[in-house]
């Protein structure tokens, strides 16, 4: 079992930046470092959707084309972290950011009831 905590959201200016850090502790289980980790988003009124993927040992990565070349996923499986840092921030990037952890080995995949761990979430409001 993994317990999933965002931070780093906030309120910014269209064009600005923000960093969301997502820390993991585990109970029982996998070990942080075997799971693919995911970043999604859920805008008021709209399903939840994929944002960045990656995998367990952090040398693939994929993203939605909305936010390719403006989000980078990385993780630190020495400090059970996976951050996104995000560049040129448009008002349609506005919504609840989570972070993920994959149940099947394997992939990146984008299908959200294929990540059995979801942090909170924090709120990413981007002002134009």
């Amino acid at each position: 079992q993994v317990q999933l905590v965002e931070s780093g959201g906030g309120l910014v200016q269209a064009g600005g930046s923000l960093r969301l850090s997502c820390a993991a502790s585990r109970r029982t289980g996998r070990t942080f470092s075997t799971y693919v980790m995911g970043w999604f988003r859920q805008a008021p009124g709209k399903e939840r959707e994929f944002v960045a993927g990656i995998s367990s040992s952090g040398d693939s990565t994929d993203y939605a084309n909305s936010v390719k070349g403006r989000f980078t996923i990385s993780r630190d499986n020495a400090k059970n972290t996976v951050d996104l840092q995000m560049h040129n921030l448009k008002p349609e990037d506005t919504a609840v950011y989570y972070c993920a952890a994959q149940f099947p080995i394997g992939p990146i995949t984008t299908t959200p009831s294929h990540y059995g761990y979801w942090g909170q979430g924090t709120q990413v409001t981007v002002s134009s």
